[in-house]
């Protein structure tokens, strides 16, 4: 739980540090508002039954198509651009594997109200933060265009298609070009037609290349046209602050399972386990709160799948061993001198570090233990002798080092030490 709240605490500042304000909707919603919303598999994955007043609910299997019915019915006291954040718990009857739940916490951050191009710049912005934040060097967030697709269908006669092939389309990472070829022609899609889907899909290189390399093959469609100033716009904006250029992609083979996206779509990888999905993925919605309301109220977002970020640290060997929330552990000695302990306790609170005291003046062995079993990275330790002269033991549980400080005297001392003592000590979920 300490790893999970860490990460739930670094999404609520990066979203903060945007302009995103935090809002929580039911888990129980009508099912009229849910089905129909994301795709066959989410309607088929969606918990739903009927409650005692006789009602047809489901619960939520995303936070997204809630935030549409919110916002459809509560923008005119909102205002637009609405910007918000939301994170809570979603469902889907799968079966379980790696990276995969069916009960899992996602980190969701939308745009509603608002089509242009500088909200698909910032959600790029935000999802590169976050996750460089969190601590995580080597990913790569992928991104395309839906109008791309799109206008490439339409070329091709299969516009009335669109939903078949995006959805087979984005299978391509998890089952091979090979399995979606012959979904493509199992759904009547003809070869040339799949050969020209796949050779599109393909197109690799850096956004340069692969932006000039599409200009060429979209020319004179002006739905892909769209799309690809929009790319374009945006793979300048990310350099333009400060991105490295190993760190995202133009990537068109990406096309989300959900067909409620319209325009921009992301996908983020992780270097080291690319096998576990994507982490944090989202996209454009122009149309979704039209479903519940006669207001035109684009929106834009993407959600962090906490639970599947996780279990990738886990298995990366990432997550810390630390179970203590506090970084500084203060062992009783003298029962008698409980106020001198409290006393050295708000001191290193009061300069915004946490600490615990512990309840029971047993021997020091015992103490430390229990310090080392829960990842404590400092220990202060101070008999009655130290506590009369002012000077306590700033000890080093890892390394095993200490020094002896005064803290009542020169209490800038002492705290210079702590602080330096935990300068080793990453604030974030990392061992």
């Amino acid at each position: 739980m300490i790893p999970r709240e860490r990460l739930m605490e670094t999404a609520r500042r990066v979203y903060r540090r945007y302009g995103f304000v935090p809002i929580d909707t039911p888990a129980l919603e009508y099912l009229e508002v849910l089905t129909g919303k994301g795709s066959d598999e989410t309607d088929r994955q969606m918990y739903h039954f009927t409650d005692n007043g006789g009602r047809a609910v489901g619960m939520r299997f995303d936070l997204t198509v809630p935030l549409a019915r919110f916002s459809a019915q509560h923008i005119n006291e909102l205002g637009t651009p609405f910007k918000r954040y939301h994170i809570g718990a979603v469902w889907r009857g799968e079966t379980p594997q790696a990276g995969r739940f069916r009960e899992f916490v996602q980190c969701d951050f939308d745009t509603i109200g608002t089509t242009g191009v500088v909200s698909d710049i910032e959600t790029a912005l935000v999802i590169h933060e976050l996750l460089q934040e969190i601590g995580i060097e080597r990913f790569k967030l992928r991104i395309n265009n839906r109008q791309l697709l799109t206008g490439l269908l339409e070329a091709l006669g299969l516009g009335n298609q669109a939903t078949i092939v995006l959805r087979a389309l984005d299978k391509i990472d998890k089952l091979g070009a090979k399995a979606v070829e012959k979904e493509l022609s199992e759904a009547g899609i003809l070869e040339p037609q799949i050969a020209q889907i796949l050779q599109f899909a393909s197109i690799r290189g850096n956004p340069d290349a692969v932006l000039e390399q599409l200009a060429s093959q979209l020319r004179g469609n002006q739905r892909a046209e769209e799309g690809l100033d929009r790319l374009n716009v945006v793979q300048k904006a990310l350099v333009a602050a400060g991105v490295p250029q190993e760190r995202f992609a133009i990537d068109v083979s990406i096309a989300r399972g959900l067909d409620y996206y319209t325009g921009i779509i992301f996908e983020t990888m992780l270097g080291d386990l690319p096998e576990i999905g994507s982490v944090c993925s989202g996209g454009r919605y122009d149309n979704l709160a039209e479903l519940f309301t006669k207001q035109h109220l684009p929106g834009i977002g993407a959600s962090l799948g906490l639970d599947r970020l996780l279990a990738a640290l886990e298995k990366l060997g990432k997550i810390s061993a630390q179970a203590a929330p506090a970084s500084v552990f203060i062992a009783l000695f003298a029962a008698e001198r409980t106020s001198d302990y409290f006393e050295l306790a708000a001191l290193v609170r009061r300069n915004g570090f946490s600490c615990e005291v512990y309840p029971d003046a047993k021997k020091l062995g015992a103490q430390l233990k229990y310090a080392d079993q829960r990842g404590f990275p400092v220990a202060l330790i101070a008999g009655s002798r130290e506590l009369d002269a002012g000077m306590v033991q700033v000890k080093d549980l890892r390394n095993k080092t200490s020094t002896e400080v005064q803290w009542r005297s020169n209490p800038d001392e002492f705290i210079g030490a702590l602080r330096t003592m935990l300068t080793m000590e990453r604030g974030d979920l990392f061992a």
